[in-house]
């Protein structure tokens, strides 16, 4: 074996051995103890039983898989009305400015998504810096706070998740051919027009890609609900920490992990199916 497969080898099986001792173990363990009884003493009695799933076809936790979608899917288009027109006019840039634009948009993931959390806490509380503008804009008479409520948790989701919706369409985007959209103008589209049959028909795998990198995430983002919501909107996520960290109920919040898995591979099966019908439809066109 030379050199160039050796190197092969030991990068697959790390690559290999790294996923299966942290994704793929912890996942059966999560399922395995997902088919098990609530012991109070020792978390877990090692004996079959679907109380975990009986719990979680409750309408409660119904109730709470609707409000995660809900969340999830309106963080989703925030970010996407948000992240397209900047995506679109950072891609377009032949300045210097564009390098510095692509940088801040990466500043994000050096800093922990939890500090960033608490910054919106000092901005979005009744004497933080929107509260203060408002009140010197004389927008509103007394300060006031935006914090525990719905808007405050869609606010820190999109503030969170906004880098992974510009990321692939700014990708997607750059990837366009400029002379497409040339033709199409010597046809007589006008803007609109051209944006709509020529411009968004092409950057859909970015679309359905920074789709997904928003709305699943986002499903099990507990902490953002936690901090700015104070736990009056409940995701998912929320609701598998709470049972295995408060009540103590690990079968049950193994349950719900599965259930969560399940939804996000069958939302990765999708996004699957979708570009491949993307990619075939832009090969019939070409």
């Amino acid at each position: 074996m030379n050199m160039h497969n050796r190197f092969r080898f030991l990068s697959i099986s790390g690559a290999i051995l790294w996923l299966s001792v942290f994704g793929l173990f912890p996942g059966l363990l999560m399922m395995g103890t997902s088919f098990l009884a609530r012991h109070e003493a020792h978390l877990v009695d090692f004996r079959f039983s679907l109380e975990g799933y009986r719990t979680i076809i409750d309408p409660a936790f119904l109730k709470i898989l609707w409000n995660s979608l809900y969340l999830a899917a309106g963080t989703t288009l925030l970010c996407l009305l948000a992240a397209y027109p900047f995506a679109y006019t950072l891609a377009r840039m032949e300045t210097r400015w564009k390098k510095v634009l692509l940088m801040l948009v990466m500043i994000p993931f050096w800093t922990n998504s939890l500090v960033r959390t608490y910054a919106l806490v000092f901005m979005l509380k009744t004497r933080g810096i929107v509260s203060t503008i408002l009140v010197w804009l004389g927008i509103t008479a007394k300060p006031v706070s935006f914090m525990y409520t719905e808007a405050a948790v869609f606010i820190g989701l999109t503030y969170t998740l906004l880098p992974f919706m510009i990321l692939p369409l700014y990708s997607a985007v750059e990837k366009i051919d400029g002379k497409m959209i040339e033709a199409a103008r010597d046809l007589g589209a006008g803007s609109w027009r051209t944006f709509f049959h020529v411009t968004l028909p092409l950057t859909m795998p970015g679309i359905v890609a920074g789709c997904m990198m928003v709305f699943l995430p986002a499903l099990g983002m507990f902490f953002v609900p936690d901090m700015l919501g104070g736990g009056k909107h409940l995701l998912v996520g929320n609701f598998i920490k709470n049972q295995f960290l408060v009540a103590r109920d690990w079968p049950t919040g193994a349950a719900a992990g599965v259930v969560l898995t399940l939804l996000m591979l069958a939302l990765i099966y999708v996004h699957g199916v979708s570009k491949g019908r993307l990619n075939k439809a832009g090969k019939k066109k070409s």
